[in-house]
């Protein structure tokens, strides 16, 4: 996907799990969506910081970078939901276009993507972008009322609420 695709997955996809948080739809809901919305966008532009240096969807693209990020909030205390955001830029790649993604890098250069991608450039683009959201939010509706008690109580405590 291209940056446009990027952010459009990151700002529904914030204000579906803001909604999820804090369904109430008032002054809360919307400042959950604002303070889990930034990370997530800043997460889902960072793999593609590699087209400036590196080999673009390998070099950034990878469960390594993934795991570092899941990991920094635990060791330094913020940057919670980035990696929210690189997570949701893999599945864009890998699920919504043709291409896919080394996810293995640098230790295996093969890239993995599923056959029901489209080209970057397609004009379909946007609308795979909205399905592959649709399909990250109901998979967080899933965890959030699965797993209510301990899923949206860590969700909150990592946003301030």
């Amino acid at each position: 996907m291209n940056k446009k695709g990027h952010v459009l997955n990151a700002a529904l996809l914030s204000i579906g799990l803001g909604y999820l948080l804090e369904p109430a739809g008032n002054l809360a809901t919307f400042e959950t969506i604002v303070s889990i919305g930034v990370p997530i966008t800043l997460g889902a532009l960072f793999p593609d910081v590699d087209t400036a240096f590196g080999k673009h969807r390998k070099t950034l693209h990878n469960l390594p970078i993934l795991a570092g990020f899941v990991v920094f909030p635990e060791l330094f205390g913020n940057l919670e939901w980035v990696w929210v955001g690189i997570l949701t830029h893999y599945v864009l790649d890998v699920a919504g276009s043709k291409r896919g993604i080394a996810l293995f890098y640098p230790l295996w250069k093969q890239e993995f993507g599923l056959p029901v991608g489209v080209a970057v450039s397609s004009r379909r683009a946007d609308l795979v972008t909205v399905l592959v959201t649709a399909a990250e939010v109901a998979l967080a509706a899933v965890l959030v009322f699965r797993f209510p008690q301990e899923g949206i109580e860590l969700a909150r405590q990592s946003i301030g609420l």
